[in-house]
């Protein structure tokens, strides 16, 4: 049996060092200020990309692979006789799925590679990745693995509180008007994510210890039935309020496992430093 080697992209958000251990290729998107053009997590690392956007003061953008960038990744493997699993960046946010698939167009018809559109971002896909990577490591087939990828998929409890409206609105994502009138009214967006990967305004609070204390009110309800074991991961985004918010969680939740990690430098251009990402799975069911 071929073994199978797992896929992502950068905006997955995983330490290099778990990428490592196991064994998952990661094909980056790129970070750009102005005409100066990185590939995001290889040649701007977080801490660099937040100090880097402080003084740039304009918007950072970002862009997708090409096509060309994925193929060379599963033609690579799969002349080795691997399987590939690939999953991408949520298809509703960026292209990044779309190249990957029309790669995998490219292949010979033998190819083994399936691609799977996360409809997510940041660690909240980035977890799904390194299960599947730790399940093909212990020598779990193919199909085992993709059917727990669509179970945490669909069971991922997603929430970001941003720092600022301003990269909201800098990006189009919200009025100039309603961003100014959320700095002077110190109004905290909770943002989420749907089914479709789409990214939506889940609700609001007057102050950020407001806000936290909405998602965990939310967490308790909607987990109320169901066991709450649970793995959260907190992208602290350098805000100060990761740790409160961690420890808020760990209080009124059943947390058996806590993961840290930093959101990265596309996902930081796009919801601007202070960000804090909140990914909940259900352990156990």
């Amino acid at each position: 049996m071929a073994s199978i080697v797992v896929v992502t992209d950068s905006t997955a958000d995983i330490p290099l060092a778990t990428r490592e251990k196991l064994g998952i290729e990661m094909v980056p998107l790129k970070v750009n200020f102005g005409a100066e053009s990185y590939l995001d997590n290889i040649e701007l690392q977080p801490a660099d990309f937040y100090k880097k956007l402080a003084s740039f003061g304009k918007l950072a953008t970002s862009s997708q692979p090409s096509p060309a960038d994925f193929h060379e990744v599963y033609k690579r493997l799969t002349d080795k006789g691997h399987s590939v699993i690939s999953i991408q960046l949520s298809s509703a946010m960026s292209g990044t799925y779309q190249s990957a698939t029309i790669a995998r167009s490219m292949l010979d018809d033998d190819a083994d590679v399936t691609v799977i559109d996360s409809k997510s971002a940041s660690f909240g896909y980035g977890k799904i990745v390194v299960r599947a990577a730790e399940l093909a490591q212990a020598g779990a087939d193919k199909a085992d693995i993709i059917a727990e990828v669509e179970r945490m998929r669909s069971e991922l409890r997603l929430y970001f509180l941003v720092d600022t409206l301003e990269y909201l609105q800098k990006g189009g994502r919200i009025g100039k008007a309603s961003a100014v009138l959320g700095s002077l009214l110190n109004i905290k967006p909770i943002l989420s994510i749907d089914k479709e990967g789409f990214v939506y305004p889940f609700d609001k609070a007057r102050g950020q210890k407001r806000a936290m204390a909405r998602i965990v009110e939310v967490l308790e309800t909607d987990l109320k039935d169901t066991p709450v074991n649970l793995t959260v991961a907190i992208t602290p985004g350098y805000s100060d309020g990761a740790a409160e918010m961690a420890e808020l969680l760990k209080s009124k939740l059943n947390v058996k496992e806590y993961a840290e990690t930093e959101i990265g430098p596309v996902v930081g251009a796009h919801a601007g430093p202070g960000t804090i990402g909140l990914f909940v799975f259900p352990l156990g069911s």
